[in-house]
């Protein structure tokens, strides 16, 4: 049984907001930290996975669909990424990273105080690309858990980037942003047991812009930082989300 855990998703690589969350007293003595994917697929990879390799056996990961994309691109089971930085990203991975990333798990779960046996994913349980939201219909949920073993009380999830719980037969919880906030500034994240608390850690916004731009050799370094300005808004996000909800729109 883990009493604390504090949950990263969708680092995008962006090592000061990474640096902004792990410096938070409550992740810092947090039993465990888990990394709900997207973890390597931004302006600053081979950095973000040092650090996070540097904290040991604390932190558990699950790939996203972004770390997959990246692996299959440096295995060339794949030519186009959609986002230019993906394959900047999987080049600027050393191979021991690469090779990290392949043997993620999808999914994990542990028995979390309060909370019961908590399944821990990128997106939904069963596909790392799906979405659903929190004001998805009870139909679509039941559709994505149809699978998910009745112990399981909680699942937590990523993907979306857009923080929030939701009671659907189970708890669910998305952290949010770490590295690409919609909605509202800040790095996004969540702290489990014996309850759930979403939290956010503001950053000083320019500088850490400033920083990933000195810091990153993409050379649109500065356009992509401008994420940390949550220029998603959340309407543009719910729009954008919508049909891939099973929405006509």
């Amino acid at each position: 049984m883990v009493n604390r855990v504090a949950v990263l998703s969708d680092i995008h690589a962006v090592l000061p907001a990474l640096e902004a969350l792990l410096a938070e007293p409550e992740v810092t003595a947090a039993d465990l930290i888990v990394l709900t994917g997207d973890i390597a697929c931004g302006p600053q990879p081979a950095q973000v996975m040092d650090v996070l390799t540097g904290l040991g056996d604390r932190v558990v990961r699950i790939r996203g669909n972004a770390d997959r994309e990246l692996v299959e691109y440096r295995r060339g089971l794949r030519t186009p990424i959609p986002d230019p930085i993906g394959p900047w990203a999987a080049e600027n991975l050393r191979e021991d990273q690469v090779a990290f990333l392949e043997r993620l798990p999808t999914s994990l779960t542990l028995p979390v105080a309060g909370l019961g046996e908590v399944l821990f994913c990128h997106a939904t349980p069963r596909d790392d690309e799906e979405v659903v939201l929190v004001d998805s219909r009870a139909e679509r949920w039941a559709e994505v858990f149809a699978h998910v073993d009745s112990a399981v009380t909680t699942v937590v999830c990523g993907h979306t980037h857009m923080p929030f719980t939701r009671l659907a037969a189970r708890l669910v919880v998305n952290p949010g942003s770490v590295g690409m906030p919609y909605g509202r500034l800040g790095a996004h994240w969540a702290l489990l047991g014996p309850g759930v608390e979403l939290r956010r850690t503001l950053l000083d916004v320019q500088a850490a812009a400033a920083r990933v731009v000195a810091d990153s050799a993409f050379e649109q370094a500065a356009e992509w930082a401008d994420f940390l300005n949550a220029r998603a808004t959340e309407a543009e996000a719910f729009a954008a989300f919508a049909r891939r909800d099973g929405r006509d729109g």
